[in-house]
């Protein structure tokens, strides 16, 4: 399974237990996130953007709310079903491979925390397609901020737990962005660390959102128990921990 690609390994359906505590739990972007993918586009309630792989529309209220319309495509209905929702943002069924958008009819293409998910070649031709000429594409992630002390063992820690051996899964999907056909310009930027505060209930939901982390079973009670131990390590006076993200964005056009 290490060597298998993210996208053969059922990303439609393996986030559908995940939903409720992906709405719940996952962090937000940093607003310099949101600045570096409009900066030097039309104003905002000019923009026609589409969100791919948008899932509980965390990213596709950010952009909303600073008045960019948003189709939010996302192929989980269990995701789609707890969005919340804005008065600029439509969600719709659709992959990233597979958008059902018209040609040439999106300002901008975002996909944050997703892309790593996406078959990469036909995800950027269709990225292309929707898109308009002078159009846009982002893609954004929120990593692990391994200076910080509790965020370097909260991920090793959920890295052991889960067995999990696809780390080099965000590299691969930045080098097909790099090397495409598709886009002629490539910038990337790094936001300053974002931090995530989270009291015990939230933590143990935090991890619960990813996909590979156990559900049930001898290791899903180590994982409570293995959290609970961090939060005490770690918590602060007021009863919280941080999670520290770099945020990456990357730019094609």
């Amino acid at each position: 399974m290490q060597d298998s690609p993210l996208y053969t390994l059922d990303p439609l359906n393996r986030f559908t237990e995940r939903a409720d505590d992906y709405v719940k739990h996952r962090p937000s972007y940093p607003a310099e996130a949101i600045d570096v993918i409009l900066t030097g586009l039309a104003p905002a309630s000019q923009i026609l953007a589409a969100d791919i792989g948008a899932g509980t529309g965390i990213a596709s209220r950010l952009l909303a709310e600073r008045g960019v319309k948003v189709i939010a495509v996302e192929p989980n209905a269990a995701m789609r079903e707890v969005a919340q929702t804005h008065k600029n943002v439509e969600y719709r069924n659709g992959s990233a491979e597979a958008t059902n958008l018209p040609d040439a009819s999106v300002d901008l293409v975002t996909a944050f925390q997703a892309f790593h998910w996406f078959n990469p070649e036909p995800t950027l031709l269709e990225f292309r397609r929707i898109l308009k000429p002078t159009g846009r594409l982002a893609v954004v992630w929120n990593n692990f901020d391994k200076d910080d002390d509790f965020t370097l063992e909260y991920s090793n820690f959920i890295h052991t737990i889960s067995n999990n051996h696809r780390s080099k899964s965000r590299q691969i999907a930045v080098e097909s962005l790099k090397q495409t056909q598709y886009f002629s310009n490539y910038c990337e930027y790094q936001c300053k660390t974002y931090r995530q505060e989270l009291d015990l209930d939230g933590l143990i939901g935090r991890a619960m959102s990813i996909s590979y982390v156990p559900r049930e079973g001898e290791s899903h009670e180590s994982l409570i128990s293995g959290l609970q131990h961090l939060y005490q390590q770690f918590r602060d006076e007021r009863g919280f921990v941080y999670i520290a993200y770099q945020t990456n964005v990357y730019i094609l056009s």
